[in-house]
């Protein structure tokens, strides 16, 4: 097999912010690296599992969500990303756990207002508290590339994402994609909305009435397309910043969020020890939850230590999250 070296199996270490969804990436061939001309193929997938968590990839054009951010470079510098092309952490791209490969976001850090739309080509992360793994250059260029991770709103941009799957497809023109990649952010994002997972298979049930906690991916060898036609569409081409006003946010660690009022207050005694817990009511498409949530937390390895002690409890489906101020009234600039 000239031209491929050895599966690395990525164990040890960061496992879970780095994740095993990266374990089954490649080295390129020596004909082809990061940044030649290439379209990786459209790729939704199956549901999977991955240490007792459900995911189900899925187009969703509404999707929208508040959480961490945390990037990814040299160690898969050069290796294949879930959807066959060639990682390269000089160049704007991003994981995502569940959207179309590939997908176009806007990515606002809540920490300093800059904003930057990204193309997701990968999966990933699986950790609980990390909602999308940017490329270093990504990181570098929203601002928190030294700090490792930042306060973040994601949103799927619909006609660019759709005009990316097509032509992934063969189905239109690469030049329109590149043009709209291009494009500056002209606003952040304005109101946070809460992301609710579809069930498990009854094996692999959460006890909570949803659950979106994270952990890596088995997934097949991927067999790569033919290479595109002098068409370079990996990942923006001189992407620009936008710095937009935000609003102010903090960090929480949400145990869990159920249907009857009563199941949220057991739980909510049950962990009043750990931190200042509250009960929060939302409407999610129709439906009234009651979310349990302790906090705030001044810092993200804070928050990590927390969402540690809450997991020890059994509360498998506890992660991290970021609410923004004013998120109720959707009103927070920014968040």
């Amino acid at each position: 097999m000239t031209g491929l070296a050895t599966i690395l199996v990525m164990l040890a270490g960061c496992a879970e912010t780095q994740l095993a969804v990266h374990s089954v990436k490649r080295i390129g061939s020596q004909n082809q690296t990061a940044t030649s001309p290439q379209i990786g193929a459209y790729k939704i997938g199956k549901p999977y599992e991955i240490a007792g968590q459900w995911y189900y990839p899925a187009a969703d054009y509404e999707y929208r969500e508040t959480g961490i951010a945390s990037w990814y470079g040299p160690k898969f510098h050069g290796k294949y990303t879930a959807n066959g092309e060639i990682f390269d952490q000089n160049e704007v791209s991003a994981a995502h756990r569940t959207l179309p490969l590939p997908s176009i976001v806007r990515v606002t850090n809540l920490e300093n207002g800059r904003s930057l739309k990204v193309r997701i080509n990968d999966r990933g992360p699986f950790a609980r508290s990390r909602i999308i793994d940017m490329s270093r250059k990504a990181a570098q260029l929203l601002g928190f590339e030294q700090k490792g991770t930042a306060k973040v709103v994601v949103e799927v941009l619909e006609a660019e994402s759709q005009q990316a799957a097509l032509i992934a497809q063969g189905k239109a023109s690469s030049s329109m994609a590149t043009a709209a990649e291009k494009e500056t952010v002209t606003a952040a994002p304005r109101a946070s909305v809460e992301t609710v997972s579809l069930d498990a298979p009854p094996s692999a049930k959460s006890p909570n009435d949803f659950d979106d906690s994270p952990t890596p991916v088995k997934r097949s060898k991927f067999q790569q397309a033919p290479p595109a036609d002098n068409v370079a569409v990996t990942a923006q081409a001189n992407p620009e910043v936008n710095v937009s006003a935000i609003a102010p946010s903090a960090i929480y660690v949400q145990a869990g969020a159920f249907s009857v009022y009563d199941n949220a207050l057991n739980l909510r005694n049950r962990l009043y020890n750990l931190a200042p817990t509250k009960i929060e009511q939302i409407d999610v498409k129709g439906t009234t939850f009651y979310r349990v949530r302790l906090g705030p937390m001044a810092t993200v390895p804070e928050a990590d230590v927390l969402l540690d002690r809450v997991l020890a409890t059994g509360q498998t489906g506890a992660r991290v999250i970021v609410e923004c101020a004013g998120a109720g009234e959707r009103s927070a600039a920014g968040c």
